[in-house]
């Protein structure tokens, strides 16, 4: 992957929502030209409004795409037609690892480097500085033109979509633990006990560790078919309780595939 830096980089933003407006006002203020669109959001201050994703990226060395998957694919034709071949093209948006891909290969066609780029936190409060991972031929040169910008960015050596995985591996955990802490207080609160069980899940957080790991895998293993049973129990309360019991009925699902041998996620569960 090529690394050349590119003094004084010219960066257009497309999509200047919440993260691209912050981001490119981390620009701005590290004295690097802007020029931005987004057509439902005026340009920040500093940053050079434009009228379409081809404007914005004509005469840029790098343009950061910061919409939505949804409109990645689009941003990325549009903005094609004001492209030169040396101009980096990096997609900020979470999306599959196949949709980064696609990406890829639409920009390799038209001989533009392209660069996954994966946000690992959230952009607000941390700007530039939010941790990144990117991969792809043009991963390279996405660090070397951020990098002096104190951007915080952690190259991987590999194709288009393996930072995009790397995220959303972290994704089903992360969004997944948050998905039952929500629907857990949601029926303390209707059995009137959430301050207690806001305790107990402070608790178990403050002291976990990689030994919690191991057992939380392990024991999901060694004792599927009774935590079952116990996941259908917890299932009917919620009903009960009138909260729908979305995650402890998945957890339930996915345990009773681990009772039938159907899921082989840890390569070291003991017999």
């Amino acid at each position: 992957m090529s690394s050349t830096t590119v003094q004084d980089p010219r960066i257009a933003v497309l999509g200047l929502g919440e993260a691209g407006r912050i981001i490119a006002a981390d620009l701005v203020a590290a004295g690097v030209h802007v020029r931005g669109y987004d057509p439902r959001v005026a340009a920040p201050p500093g940053v050079v409004g434009t009228g379409s994703e081809a404007e914005a990226a004509t005469g840029s060395d790098l343009v950061l795409s910061v919409n939505s998957a949804s409109d990645a694919e689009h941003a990325l034709r549009a903005g094609l037609a004001g492209m030169s071949p040396g101009c980096l093209w990096a997609d900020l948006n979470t999306a599959s690892p196949a949709l980064k891909r696609h990406l890829g290969e639409i920009a390799g066609a038209s001989r533009i480097d392209f660069a996954d780029v994966s946000l690992m936190a959230t952009v607000p409060g941390r700007g530039l500085r939010t941790p990144m991972l990117v991969s792809g031929v043009g991963a390279g040169r996405y660090a070397s033109m951020l990098r002096p910008l104190r951007a915080n960015v952690d190259v991987l050596d590999g194709p288009a979509g393996l930072a995009a995985e790397r995220k959303l591996l972290r994704s089903v955990f992360y969004k997944g633990l948050a998905a039952a802490v929500v629907e857990a207080l949601a029926a303390a609160r209707a059995a009137g006990c959430e301050d207690w069980l806001r305790q107990v899940i402070a608790e178990e957080l403050t002291h976990a560790d990689a030994t919690t790991l191991d057992r939380l895998v392990r024991g999901s293993h060694r004792h599927a078919v009774r935590r079952t049973g116990e996941m259908q129990a917890a299932a009917d309360m919620l009903g009960d309780l009138d909260v729908p019991p979305l995650i402890a009925t998945a957890s339930r699902d996915l345990l009773h595939r681990l009772s039938h041998g159907e899921e082989r996620g840890e390569r070291h569960v003991a017999p």
